[in-house]
């Protein structure tokens, strides 16, 4: 650095360099020399839960009488303006740092308290201030918490809320379309295409079940359990102080752990999340892979439906178009399975009093909700919504279906059943006419059994 392009700070280690415009302090500073690893910083949801939690501490402390009324206003503004994103550029630290986050949560006790201390025009300290009656180990988890919390209400949920409606109003359009069903991917008796759409809306509603069942879970939070949630330096009631100012804050009801040790030492509810996401991401790939295979062809395919044209599909095969939004979201929610997997391990690097692996877990955490937010709203406003259905193409289809000749399984049999079918198959003719000539039934009595619509 330049001689005019710093100042110099101290910590309990002697001085730092910082850069001269820098609202963080030493702490930060550090770890910036420390963890170059990536340039992958911590997610803007988590750094509003962390300017959340700090504004909830000092209101709490202050309410409990250790904190000075001028400078907790103060710190709560500073705070409250990091929760907005007004200073995200002073947040620059790598996820991969010290285990606690340690890191992080001092470079918000510097930032809140320089800007604190502009507003008071009077020094506010970092650690004994700003951090007052918290530590790192229970700060971080809080905001993992809170975070996840905040998304899944906010994003999330609304965006499932509306592929469920979406494909809800499809599907009340379809009730009296007809398609070849498929099984291993072959013929298979008939369904309506709102029965097939009825499958996919169940699997988003119990995608959205599940995330509702671990939110009393992921409402606990663990403030209030400083270093090894014992508690040490934190007033009786400060922690249901928090939880009441973060209730207020973000309209949602958190309450203490009633656990502290566990909820410093473990990350099970993020695993437990994790874990429900994974089931949605599933989910997703299935619903993509049907809407890719039905949009197959235009000739060679399946053809029943088209997908929205949105580009070119290759950069040498002139009018190819591809089924870009069913390929992206099934990218995206393979990274979420592969997210859960690096949760899973992190949340086992939970020894004796706390787990070391706080910024792994808030970052794909916070990751897999977002992306799954934005996959899920993209399906269905840019594919599900606008896809045509190709009626003509799955009704004549449907009408050379030997698997149809399974409707007369108890009227003919499986084996006349089979040489029905197998020969309709070889000779290219539709069940009912083979039916015909073969059991020597009234046709119109075959007709009514055959009809595609009567099987679904």
């Amino acid at each position: 650095m330049g001689k005019n392009s710093y100042r110099i700070e101290n910590d309990s280690l002697g001085e730092v360099q910082v850069p001269i415009d820098a609202l963080f302090g030493a702490q930060t500073q550090r770890a910036m020399e420390n963890f170059t690893i990536s340039d992958i910083t911590m997610p803007r949801a988590f750094i509003r839960s962390l300017g959340l939690v700090k504004a909830a501490c000092a209101a709490g402390n202050t309410e409990l009488e250790i904190l000075d009324a001028e400078v907790s206003t103060a710190i709560q503004c500073a705070a409250k303006d990091v929760s907005y994103g007004h200073y995200d550029h002073d947040f620059p630290l790598d996820v991969f740092q010290t285990g606690s986050g340690t890191s992080t949560n001092m470079n918000a006790n510097e930032v809140i308290a320089h800007l604190a201390a502009k507003q008071l025009n009077s020094p506010v300290n970092p650690n004994d201030q700003v951090n007052m009656s918290q530590s790192s180990n229970d700060v971080i988890p809080t905001c993992i918490h809170l975070s996840a919390a905040l998304l899944l209400n906010e994003r999330l949920i609304p965006a499932l809320e509306h592929l469920m409606q979406v494909i809800n109003d499809r599907s009340e359009t379809l009730t009296q379309v007809v398609k070849t069903g498929r099984t291993h991917l072959m013929d298979a008796m008939p369904v309506t295409y709102a029965q097939e759409l009825s499958g996919w809306k169940a699997q988003i509603k119990q995608s959205k079940d599940r995330l509702l069942d671990v939110q009393p879970r992921l409402f606990q939070l663990a403030i209030g359990g400083t270093a090894v949630g014992t508690g040490i330096n934190a007033p009786k009631g400060f922690a249901e102080k928090v939880c009441a100012e973060l209730s207020q804050l973000t309209n949602l009801p958190f309450e203490v752990t009633p656990n502290h040790f566990a909820a410093l030492s473990s990350q099970d509810t993020a695993v437990e999340l994790s874990g429900q996401l994974k089931t949605l991401a599933v989910a997703l790939v299935k619903i993509s892979n049907d809407l890719r295979w039905a949009n197959s062809g235009p000739l060679a395919g399946l053809g029943e439906i088209s997908l929205p044209v949105l580009q070119p599909g290759s950069s040498i095969m002139p009018g190819k178009v591809n089924p870009v939004v069913p390929e992206a979201v099934a990218m995206a929610a393979t990274q979420v399975i592969g997210n859960d997997c690096c949760i899973t391990l992190a949340g086992q690097s939970g020894n004796f009093q706390l787990n070391v692996m706080l910024p792994l877990v808030a970052h794909n955490l916070i990751q897999s909700i977002e992306l799954l937010s934005n996959s899920v709203r993209l399906l269905a406003d840019k594919a599900i919504s606008k896809m045509t259905i190709n009626i003509d193409r799955m009704e004549s289809t449907l009408a050379l279906n030997p698997i149809l000749i399974t409707a007369l399984n108890r009227v003919i049999g499986y084996e006349q059943g089979a040489i029905i079918a197998k020969r309709a198959y070889a000779e290219k003719r539709t069940v009912l006419e083979v039916a015909i000539e073969v059991t020597g039934m009234d046709a119109d009595e075959l007709s009514r059994l055959l009809d595609p619509k009567n099987l679904t």
